[in-house]
C-alpha cells in the first residue's frame, strides 16, 4: 500500500512578540510596532482593522504602564492572526488590583471623570476580549478584532 498524497496549502504562522519596557515610551512603541506589524502582513496603514487593533494595544499598554507596572519588570506585546482575526495580548507583571472589568460588564464613566475610558474603547472597538491570569505574577489582557474577508484572502495569498 502506498501513501496518499494530499495537497495542502502551506499554514503561514504569524506572531508577532515584543518585551517592551513598562513606561510611557514602551507603550508608545508597542502601537507603533503594531501599525507597522499589520501592515508587514498585509493589513494596511488605516483600514478599520489597523486602527482598530492600533487603539486596543494603546489602551492596553497604558494600563500596563499605569496600573500593571511592577518596577523592573517589562510587560510584553503579542500578535497573531488566528482565525480570521488579530489576536493583541498584553501581558504585565501585577497579579493583585487594579483588575480590568471583565466583559461585559465594563460601564462607561461619568462625564467630568479623569479615567475609566480604555475599558469602554476596548469593549467598543474589539469583537472580543477577556482577561487571563498567568503564572504568578501577572495576567494578561486578549482581544480580537475580525478581519474582513477582503484582508483574509489577501494575507492568505
Amino acid at each position: 500500500m502506498t501513501p496518499q498524497s494530499t495537497s495542502r496549502s502551506p499554514v503561514t504562522v504569524r506572531v508577532f512578540r515584543q518585551r517592551l519596557s513598562s513606561t510611557p515610551r514602551g507603550a508608545r512603541l508597542a502601537r507603533h510596532l503594531t501599525l507597522n506589524q499589520l501592515h508587514t502582513w498585509g493589513i494596511p496603514y488605516g483600514t478599520d482593522v489597523s486602527d482598530a487593533a492600533g487603539a486596543i494595544v494603546a489602551e492596553l499598554a497604558a494600563n500596563a504602564v499605569t496600573h500593571g507596572r511592577v518596577p523592573g519588570r517589562d510587560f510584553e506585546l503579542r500578535l497573531a492572526i488566528v482565525s480570521g482575526s488579530v489576536r493583541v495580548e498584553v501581558t504585565d507583571t501585577r497579579s493583585g488590583p487594579p483588575r480590568p472589568p471583565a466583559p461585559g460588564a465594563v460601564r462607561p464613566p461619568r462625564s467630568l471623570d479623569e479615567h475609566g475610558r480604555g475599558f469602554v474603547l476596548v469593549d467598543a472597538l474589539a469583537d472580543r476580549w477577556e482577561v487571563l491570569d498567568r503564572e504568578a505574577p501577572g495576567k494578561t489582557v486578549r482581544a480580537e478584532v475580525r478581519l474582513p474577508e477582503w484582508i483574509t484572502e489577501r494575507i492568505s495569498k
